[in-house]
């Protein structure tokens, strides 16, 4: 979709500022203003990334529109079913997704969206309840649902059952199934700066990372050629068709000001619902690459960007410096930089798998790149 920011005018923007005001962050009672998009109009849109953990930037794209067009969906307003080809999202879609987990159905996460496995999951619940397990929420279900209370205690339900599955799963990488993201690609070449791209930097990072991981029996995809690129939306599907147990997204960052610098890892996370394991190998990952390469550490953030929150999957983003800034960008072009970081990756997804008896500290941990 076109990107709305402050100053444009149209039809788009009055559906924007009538969905800010129907949740309650835009007063939108002036005719005269309805179409602009104003600084009233900027900072309640950052308001509203900020706490969908989205980027904050006032912008309206493709990921907030789809935020804001599901905020005003409450459980109730509207029957909920799959649909094949275009699942059902929103708020209302979260609400029975986290009800559900609490519950103590197998969801992986409350997404907000409609899939087979939401399906799945309140049709067992239908059937438990004695109900018709028609997977379709409508006023019966709804009613059940209202009579119940969680069944499932002592901390967040899936993170228990995501520490399980990874416990059960074993410490050896022989036989882990993960998806490998290079940033950007084709049309799109992300960062430049001094004659240097970013989706080749990302090509040539991931493709160390994957020589490492296949040495160790890992199996692995990408979800883009050295010349060719996708969507968010495409390489989220890859990961779900090919059933991968970890995804990793590579990236390298910019900015306006040539002073930002440093390292950043992201999972999904903000609102309601966050990947614990991704979280987990958010930490780990971002650890690991600041005390190898020295570079600043800018932490771990939840953000709900369309990879991280499709993937049915732990899904991880990582912001390798700054093209942008001179320091990082020299450490960024050097090849042994970038093997540092691809051993640095492989380490953490190591320690996901390893009892925390067997698990080292941060930075000591080596794996031969020839190991097999």
């Amino acid at each position: 979709m076109q990107l709305l920011r402050r100053g444009a005018t149209g039809g788009a923007v009055a559906d924007v500022r009538q969905m800010l005001a129907t949740i309650g962050l835009l007063d939108n009672t002036d005719p005269a203003g309805a179409d602009v998009f104003d600084a009233a109009t900027e900072l309640a849109v950052r308001h509203f990334q900020q706490n969908r953990g989205l980027s904050v930037d006032g912008v309206v794209g493709s990921d907030t529109y789809l935020a804001l067009t599901g905020a005003h969906w409450r459980l109730g307003d509207r029957v909920l079913a799959h649909e094949a080809g275009q699942s059902l999202t929103g708020d209302d879609v979260t609400q029975l997704q986290t009800q559900l987990i609490e519950l103590g159905y197998p969801l992986r996460r409350a997404d907000g969206v409609f899939g087979l496995s939401t399906a799945d999951a309140l049709s067992r619940f239908q059937r438990e309840y004695g109900l018709v397990p028609d997977g379709i929420c409508g006023p019966a279900t709804l009613r059940a649902l209202r009579q119940l209370h969680r069944r499932v205690v002592g901390g967040r339900p899936q993170l228990l059952r995501d520490l399980v599955a990874v416990a059960d799963s074993g410490p050896s990488l022989l036989g882990k199934r993960i998806v490998l993201d290079p940033g950007h690609g084709g049309d799109d070449p992300g960062v430049c700066a001094e004659g240097f791209v970013e989706a080749e930097i990302t090509w040539d990072l991931v493709s160390r990372l994957e020589g490492r991981l296949s040495a160790l029996g890992v199996r692995t995809w990408l979800t883009r050629g050295p010349g060719n690129g996708a969507t968010d939306a495409q390489r989220a599907e890859l990961a779900n068709e090919v059933g991968a147990d970890l995804v990793l997204s590579v990236h390298v960052d910019g900015f306006a000001s040539p002073l930002a610098n440093g390292i950043a890892a992201y999972y999904f996370g903000g609102g309601e619902s966050s990947s614990s394991i991704g979280e987990r190998l958010a930490d780990l990952a971002q650890r690991e690459l600041v005390a190898r390469t020295q570079l600043l550490d800018n932490r771990i953030h939840g953000k709900g960007w369309t990879l991280l929150r499709l993937t049915r999957m732990p899904a991880v983003r990582i912001e390798l410096g700054y093209l942008t800034n001179e320091h990082d960008r020299a450490m960024l072009v050097d090849p042994r930089f970038r093997d540092t970081v691809a051993e640095g990756l492989l380490v953490a997804v190591q320690r996901l798998y390893l009892p925390s008896a067997d698990d080292p500290p941060t930075g000591v941990m080596r794996i031969p790149a020839a190991a097999g």
